[in-house]
């Protein structure tokens, strides 16, 4: 009886999640709903899949709406009727993201829908066969009284249902206020849904209705005669099913390409090459995978005919067809990898692979990819309002002034002393928390479908101008819809530009082969940075996490690096294990403490889960559970599953198999912590070994190429840390680190033997169109003489040149920058956006007496931090009262257990909570010699000594080491004072001085 229902993904309108909805529903006696978000289908599919569990049979359809205001509501008849509404809908919402579009009182004529339209709001006199009119309970005595009560076949029940109670039209409205950005008591009545949109009991009613049984009839016959019906068994992906438009064609064409890349990946294929190749292609075929490999060879075979460099990862790492058609470069024969984890009988979803590009390629690898391939669109993401987020939001709506919302959303705050509104705000916030807010795009997950994309969804346009469904990854899987991940990182760019910029600064060199792995696994230049730790910049080895267990680990081969990449992750950590793992691989004898069935296992880990397949081998091997039991295991700890009921049974299913094999209860359920605590974290080995791969090439640069691989690196968005510590280090490395010169520099910084300038791009404030403007006119026309003649060249404003002056941009002229201050300030109005116009004659330069005003390197210092954000000096020299202190970091293996005080600069700080929830932090310092020094700080410290932002520390504390990793126990700590800002102590002679200027300046306008 209900045909307009709403979830929360009404955006800011709803208040239902699809479980709650369905939930009422039963409670209520309904055998059927129809479930019609405003605009949007994104609850549609999950609504589909869950509503039998309550009994109800669902209908779908789209509640077309001009912001709140009701136009029409159309139902789908049969799944041809969902399409069609799909169709209309997005055409609605692509056009809107160009101009505002409206949404007519008229709906289009579609196939297998039907149409209801407001009661009240309905202007025609006619209706077409599918066309109903929706009478309100409030519209009946005006039905009495209408035309069309003697046409009682064409109207049906419209009890709309939007909220619960009292609170929840409360949320609404404020989710209103939140969406119209307007105070909540401003909010229109039009912008409102009513108050009276709630769930009642069907036979109420039905009771509100029983002077109108036809209505009653009408409605229930709509109900009856829509059937949409979707597939959730996953039994065959709907992805494009054949890449070649016959499915034996393509089998046919994957086991040629397979074949072919035999000489290119193995000069003498083993008997185990060739068997694992012939399994796993058949299995391929059976599971219907074939086009999925073969639409990924595609793309990457584009984007090698382009020069792009990527790197295929994922669980689909693990395959050899993969890695003999080039989606991946990891080798799994050599590496062993479990095959199982890849693909097995009992799989239904494709396996993963997740390809990065360069962040400067990714765009056009996606454009080809919706060129070239039909039903093509990404994938949204659903934001969320997050706590504090909502709160701030909400304090808006309350008209709460800044600093009640900044102590509210900073939980700084006892909720029975807070006045009534702050209390409402408080309560709110958690309510709507974990509402939808707006849909996102997925990072780069990419939908190929054999039916059209709008079979299963609307989709709509945002600024990357790729339609994107209205649902997110767990919805596509769950219809049989497997994503393509194309992503971007900056660590191949990194790599790419590293490549060229040594081609460049070496051109006497021979090309690089960055791709010759197997030499750069043997280098020993690469293994020594390994062992050390000396990665800054390398992709996925340089965080101070990474270094800390690098040197811990002391690796420096291929398979120890795998395994790093995966033992660092969050859960391996959380579990305790990490700590295992160190100990079991620096100690052999300590391998013997292993639980002989988990040794059995993983021997290769020493007992230890450290990858993705280890969850599946315990759970299958340890846990009797079946591989297909075991792989929803390891779906489900990633988190899309966690709180379905098929994962809570297999859960149940382990303790029960592990009982009856009569493990022991308190070691099973340890087992089981160390799966629960890090499994959604932890990467496929084939994962792992993919970044490896990656990390080895930035170690080959780094070590033979330290300057031109950090100039990569500032040029691609750094990485871990800030542009400053890339700067250092390759100051470190022997780069003479310039600022920018107008004559030397670029938009990205460059090299030139190992002079590295700084890059315009660097520069806060700078605009984008002058830095191409400097550029193309000294292209075209040669480097700039003096200020005067790129004054005469360059368009300019007075704030824009100041810029370029005080980095001493300029400094090639040889004059003194207060000087060119002045001289500029003399020649360019404050505003000038004309281009300069060249004439035949040039007008005589006027030269004006500039005051004498000498700037010291200390000034530069200062003007090098605002517009680059760091000094380009040792910060050690800007300390108020300089350091004596002789302790460095390369002293403190000498007091290990002793209390030391050393003086170091603030790199990066890691919070983190103990397992008491108290707050607790890691630091990163740089000592005045430019090496690191590691601190901890426990809560007691971290609370008493509070980190004050950047600069240079008085760091006192306990020097410890473990596993030959060395870190200060901080005790006490004090920030240090830097010099005043010398600029200013010159300032009142400044303004004197330009007082003074301005009248001889309005004097020689008047003498012109």
């Amino acid at each position: 009886m209900l045909l307009n229902t709403h979830t929360y993904y009404s955006l800011r309108y709803g208040t239902f999640s699809n479980q709650r909805l369905l939930s009422l529903a039963q409670q209520l006696e309904y055998q059927s709903i129809a479930l019609t978000d405003i605009n949007s289908t994104s609850a549609t599919l999950e609504f589909m899949r869950i509503a039998p569990n309550h009994g109800i049979k669902p209908i779908v359809g789209v509640d077309f709406r001009n912001g709140a205001k009701q136009q029409f509501v159309m139902l789908a008849k049969n799944n041809n009727g969902f399409k069609n509404i799909n169709d209309y809908l997005s055409d609605f919402l692509h056009r809107r993201a160009e101009e505002e579009v409206e949404i007519p009182s008229r709906a289009k004529q579609l196939s297998d829908t039907y149409v209801i339209y407001p009661f009240t709001s309905f202007e025609g006199e006619t209706l077409l066969e599918n066309e109903f009119l929706g009478v309100k309970i409030e519209d009946l005595n005006r039905l009495k009284f209408s035309s069309w009560k003697n046409r009682q076949e064409k109207l049906v029940i419209m009890h709309t249902v939007s909220f619960q109670n009292k609170k929840d039209f409360n949320t609404h409205r404020l989710l209103r206020a939140i969406d119209n950005n307007t105070l909540l008591s401003k909010l229109p009545t039009s912008e409102e849904g009513s108050e009276k949109d709630v769930f009642i009991p069907k036979e109420k009613l039905l009771e509100a209705y029983k002077e109108f049984p036809s209505l009653i009839e009408n409605t229930q016959n709509l109900l009856d005669n829509c059937k949409v019906t979707f597939d959730f068994s996953k039994e065959t992906p709907n992805n494009q099913r054949s890449y070649t438009g016959n499915e034996g064609l393509d089998f046919r064409l994957l086991k040629r390409l397979a074949y072919a890349g035999i000489p290119y990946r193995y000069k003498r294929p083993g008997e185990r090459v060739m068997k694992r190749m012939e399994k796993e292609l058949e299995i391929i075929r059976e599971k219907k995978f074939v086009s999925y490999f073969l639409i990924n060879w595609k793309i990457l075979k584009y984007a090698r005919n382009k020069g792009y460099f990527y790197v295929g990862r994922g669980s689909g790492a693990n395959s050899i067809i993969a890695y003999l058609l080039r989606i991946t470069d990891v080798d799994p024969v050599e590496l062993d990898l479990y095959f199982e984890r890849f693909i097995n009988l009992y799989r239904k979803n494709p396996p993963d692979f997740d390809i990065d590009f360069s962040w400067q390629d990714r765009d056009d690898v996606t454009e080809f990819i919706f060129r070239r391939f039909k039903n093509t669109s990404l994938i949204a993401v659903y934001n969320t309002f997050k706590y504090k987020a909502s709160v701030r939001e909400l304090g808006k709506v309350f008209g709460l002034p800044k600093e009640e919302i900044d102590k509210l959303s900073g939980g700084d705050y006892i909720f029975e002393t807070l006045d009534k509104l702050s209390q409402l705000v408080v309560i709110y916030g958690k309510y709507i928390e974990g509402f939808p807010n707006y849909l996102g795009i997925h990072a780069g997950g990419i939908l190929i479908s054999e039916k059209p994309i709008h079979y299963y969804t609307a989709t709509y346009m945002p600024p990357k101008g790729f339609a994107t469904t209205q649902f997110d990854m767990v919805i596509a899987e769950d219809i049989g819809l497997y994503k393509f991940d194309i992503l971007s990182q900056r660590g191949l760019g990194k790599i790419k530009d590293g490549v060229e910029i040594v081609r460049y600064n070496h051109p006497n060199l021979p090309p690089i082969d960055i791709h010759d792995i197997k030499r750069f696994k043997k280098d020993e230049k690469i293994k020594g940075l390994l062992r050390n730790a000396e990665a800054i910049g390398c992709f996925y080895v340089e965080s101070p996490a990474m270094r800390m267990l690098m040197r811990k680990l002391q690796v420096d081969d291929y398979l120890g690096l795998v395994a790093a990449s995966s033992v660092i992750r969050p859960g391996v950590a959380k579990s305790g294990m990490m700590r295992e793992y160190i100990l079991r691989y620096r100690f052999p004898e300590k391998r013997k403490e292993a639980h002989p069935v988990l040794l059995d296992i993983m021997p290769e880990t020493y007992g230890v889960m450290v990858y993705q397949e280890d969850v599946i081998k315990v759970a299958h091997h340890f846990g009797q559970l079946t591989l297909s039991e075991a792989d929803m295991l390891r779906r489900g700890m990633s988190g899309k599953f966690r709180s379905r009921e098929e994962f809570q049974k297999v859960k149940d299913h382990f303790f029960e198999n592990c009982k009856n094999a009569g493990r022991p209860e308190e070691f099973t359920a340890d087992v089981w912590r160390q799966i629960e605590s890090f499994a959604g974290y932890a990467f496929a080995k084939g994962h792992s070994a993919s970044y490896a791969v990656e990390s080895y090439q930035s170690l080959f640069l780094k070590a033979y190429f330290p300057l031109e691989y950090m100039v990569a690196t500032l040029n691609n968005g750094g990485g871990f840390y800030s542009v400053e510590l890339y700067v250092h280090e390759a100051r470190m490395k022997g780069g003479n680190i310039l600022a920018p010169c107008i004559n030397r520099s670029r938009a990205e910084t460059v090299i030139d033997g190992k002079d590295i300038y700084i890059g315009f791009g660097f520069l806060q404030s700078l605009e984008g169109k002058l830095i191409h403007k400097i550029i193309t006119e000294r292209r075209r026309n040669g480097a700039f003489e003096s200020l005067n003649n790129f004054i005469e060249r360059i368009s300019i404003g007075m704030e824009q040149i100041t810029i370029l002056i005080k980095i001493n941009a300029f400094r090639f002229t040889g004059r003194n920058k207060r000087e060119l201050l002045w001289e500029a300030y003399m020649k360019i109005n404050k505003i000038s956006f004309e281009e300069n116009v060249y004439t035949l004659f040039k007008s005589p330069t006027v030269n004006y007496k500039t005051p004498s005003l000498p700037n010291t390197n200390l000034e530069d210092a200062f003007d090098e931090m605002e517009l680059l954000g760091f000094p380009l000096c040792n910060p050690f020299d800007l300390l108020l009262e300089p350091s004596h202190n002789p302790l460095r970091a390369a002293h403190l293996h000498q007091y290990i257990g002793k209390q030391v005080t050393v003086e170091a600069y603030l790199v990066t700080v890691k919070r983190t909570r103990t397992t008491r929830g108290d707050t607790m932090y890691f630091g990163n310092f740089l000592d005045r010699d430019g090496h690191f020094v590691d601190t901890v700080h426990f809560p007691p410290v971290a609370k008493q000594y509070r980190f004050r932002g950047k600069g240079i520390y008085t760091i006192t504390g306990k020097v410890v080491e473990e596993f030959d990793c060395i870190t200060i126990e901080v005790s006490k700590m004090e920030h240090l004072a830097i010099i005043q800002d010398p600029r200013y102590a010159m300032q009142s002679k400044a303004n004197e001085q330009l007082a003074a200027a301005k009248e001889r300046r309005r004097t020689e306008r008047q003498k012109m």
